[in-house]
């Protein structure tokens, strides 16, 4: 029902391949990929295909519209490449299934509202701390954004529960809504105008928010002084025009967000598999990767966004001696006057 939109001759005239020849998970010359994505615009199998980490970064890479990681991902359904196990696969596809029998959770009832995904764990913290009192709250599968399907080859299912996810949040009539995470917001942005699904109300960025509030909070803030590494999770390469909103709320609680090999436009992923998965020992390399360039670095906090990557990373940071913690309780030191 719903196409992609994606301009072939574009695609085949860019001069670059950049989508392809930046991957930090492919290594593949200019040539090579343009024969590529030829065979993959084809509707043809490709060793794209079977490398691929769904890292999201192709489309950050594009800098020509079109949605090169949205084309892999259609490919790696109808070509049956699985990036995970079946019994995974299966389960992964069943537990966060919307239904009108789950329990809408309401906070409130008046805009400003948060949609908080599926992240219970942060419900105490947004309905009882005073920075956030003047949010509402909507929480669970009924509001659930399904992007997380572009990891395991469904992205069908994705545009199948989108549109009645978005009906879910639009029938209770917000005009604006705050998304916690990325993956909800970028779903709601890149990839519903990638597919010309209807988004009848505004989406707006957690950061958005955030840098907001603290704008208004700014005399009541200590600098933290402090040197961080920011976990730029996947989804957040669907709207890199979000990401100015990360260094200025970094600059505004006082702390220094380090230069350092993979970051910004580099940032490796957080490696997010279990044991069991057929590309373990590969992620196990990238998060290996990716903490020692932050110990070379010299941060003293590791700042994350989107709560798997916290759960897949924090305990490797830790145990280099770099404090894991997200970015709101970030900003909550610096406003509480922290001793770090």
């Amino acid at each position: 029902m719903y196409e992609l939109k994606f301009d072939e001759k574009t695609c085949e005239t860019c001069p670059t391949s950049d989508c392809l020849v930046k991957c930090q998970y492919i290594d593949i010359d200019k040539d090579t990929a343009k024969t590529e994505i030829k065979k993959m615009i084809s509707g043809e199998d490709s060793f794209v295909l079977h490398e691929c980490v769904t890292c999201y970064a192709c489309e950050e890479y594009c800098q020509r519209g079109n949605h090169p990681f949205y084309l892999i991902t259609d490919l790696q359904e109808k070509k049956g490449v699985l990036p995970m196990p079946k019994p995974l696969k299966t389960q992964f596809i069943n537990i966060p299934v919307p239904t009108r029998r789950d329990i809408i959770q309401f906070y409130g009832a008046e805009e400003p509202v948060i949609s908080l995904c599926i992240f219970p764990q942060y419900i105490k913290l947004f309905s009882e701390e005073k920075f956030f009192q003047d949010l509402s709250i909507i929480i669970g599968r009924y509001f659930f954004c399904q992007l997380m399907y572009l990891h395991s080859g469904n992205p069908s299912l994705i545009r199948e529960r989108l549109p009645g996810i978005i009906e879910n949040i639009t029938q209770h009539g917000f005009k604006e809504v705050i998304f916690f995470h990325d993956e909800c917001y970028s779903t709601l942005t890149s990839y519903a105008d990638a597919y010309d699904i209807e988004v009848p109300f505004k989406p707006i960025h957690f950061y958005d928010y955030l840098y907001t509030k603290l704008e208004r909070e700014k005399k009541k803030i200590h600098p933290l002084e402090v040197k961080v590494a920011f976990q730029r999770n996947c989804s957040a390469r669907l709207t890199p025009d979000i990401e100015h909103f990360v260094d200025d709320i970094f600059n505004i609680i006082g702390v220094e967000r380090v230069e350092r090999k993979y970051d910004r436009e580099n940032s490796l992923c957080c490696g997010g598999v279990i044991r069991g998965h057929q590309r373990y020992d590969r992620f196990v390399d990238i998060q290996t990767r990716n903490v020692e360039d932050m110990v070379n670095a010299g941060v003293d906090y590791c700042v994350f966004q989107c709560p798997a990557c916290f759960d897949f990373l924090s305990e490797k940071v830790l145990k280099n001696r770099i404090k894991p913690i997200m970015m709101h309780d970030l900003c909550l030191l610096a406003l509480q006057g922290s001793d770090k």
